[in-house]
């Protein structure tokens, strides 16, 4: 099966910049795709300094849509929003106060992939932190979700106004472009050997394998889905769901979880009303329980219910929906400037349609 890889590598333009993380671009490109992935063939994606979080984002919700392996190469440097104290990646436009609109938060790593099967997704990282972040990252290290491997670095703080160099992934890049990728622990020892060689100092090291797949509900889940099975997808999840409500409560996080994979299931299988209907539930219910409305999963419950719902073409349930959105959003404002304005202009439109026939 065809791996998917995406190359990613971001940096403030101007004084804020850390790292140049796009030097190690063309060095990646070399790679040949199958190399980069560790498959037959290979579908490679690359983002160089982008700009926009959502554009981002839309990239990395593809890559881990595709079937087969995904391996993601990212480049950058890590900021701490200064209201939640999230880290994020820092983007071009980033600067220190504007972190929480201008860069992509880390969580979102952790939420696009965690429907992924064990052991079908790595992370190969290469980023350099201020000192802020850097002190925060020695005691709460980066989450990237169950069943993803990780392996890399994050690099202290380099003197002064000084711009580091991406030197991890540099070497990564050189030990591929032999033509053959070594297991992924192995090809992390040789690339911090080519470190200690350059006497350059790692930081801190990254490493998390991933697991041994085994009889993992998630792993059926995507196999379902995969076969166009989506019924049996669901069933499967409402009873996980199911169990969890009535061994830890209806809202606790284990019930909650199951019910956001079944509201991306419902998105998988094209049903946006489903969908977006179960994440307004999953959205209430975090507040209900008392979650902070700019929390990153009340955020994300928000979001994917608005997405969704602008993709439901039956206006009548668009306008049945429409009313819950306004109200949460005007609750969970989020990070896109202009969110509430759009649900209210919408939902004005439906109901102005109404009115005419």
């Amino acid at each position: 099966m065809p791996g998917t890889v995406l190359l990613l590598a971001a940096s403030p333009v101007g004084r804020g910049r850390l790292v140049d993380a796009a030097a190690v671009l063309p060095v990646l490109a070399a790679v040949a795709p199958a190399v980069l992935a560790g498959t037959d063939t290979a579908n490679v994606v690359e983002l160089a300094d982008p700009l926009d979080p959502q554009a981002v984002l839309t990239r990395l919700r593809a890559a881990a849509a595709a079937p087969g392996p995904l391996t993601l190469f990212v480049t950058g440097q890590l900021q701490l929003d200064r209201r939640q104290r999230l880290p994020h990646l820092a983007l071009a436009r980033t600067t220190p106060a504007t972190v929480r609109y201008t860069a992509f938060p880390w969580h979102w790593f952790r939420e696009e992939l965690r429907l992924r099967p064990p052991g079908s997704t790595a992370l190969v990282l290469d980023l350099h932190a201020d000192a802020d972040t850097w002190e925060q990252l020695r005691a709460e290290p980066l989450d990237c979700g169950r069943g993803i491997a990780l392996y890399g670095r994050i690099a202290p703080p380099a003197g002064r106004r000084a711009v580091g160099r991406p030197a991890y992934m540099k070497a990564v890049a050189t030990v591929l472009r032999s033509g053959h990728r070594p297991p992924l622990e192995r090809l992390h020892e040789q690339a911090l050997a080519r470190l200690a060689g350059e006497r350059e100092d790692p930081g801190l090291v990254v490493t998390t394998p991933a697991p041994v797949p085994a009889a993992d509900p998630h792993a059926e889940l995507t196999a379902a889905v995969e076969a166009g099975r989506h019924a049996d997808a669901d069933a499967l999840a409402a009873r996980w769901e199911e169990a969890a409500a009535r061994v830890h409560g209806p809202g606790s996080a284990e019930a909650l979880h199951w019910k956001e994979v079944r509201a991306d299931l419902a998105m998988l299988a094209g049903e946006p009303v489903r969908s977006c209907r179960t994440w307004l539930a999953v959205a209430a219910a975090r507040l209900a329980a008392g979650q902070a409305p700019d929390e990153p999963a009340v955020e994300a419950a928000v979001d994917r219910a608005h997405h969704q719902w602008g993709r439901i073409d039956d206006r009548a349930r668009a306008r049945e929906l429409g009313p819950a959105l306004v109200e949460l959003r005007s609750r969970v404002p989020g990070r896109r400037q202009g969110a509430l304005e759009d649900v209210r202009g919408r939902l004005s439109r439906l109901e102005s349609d109404q009115l005419v026939k």
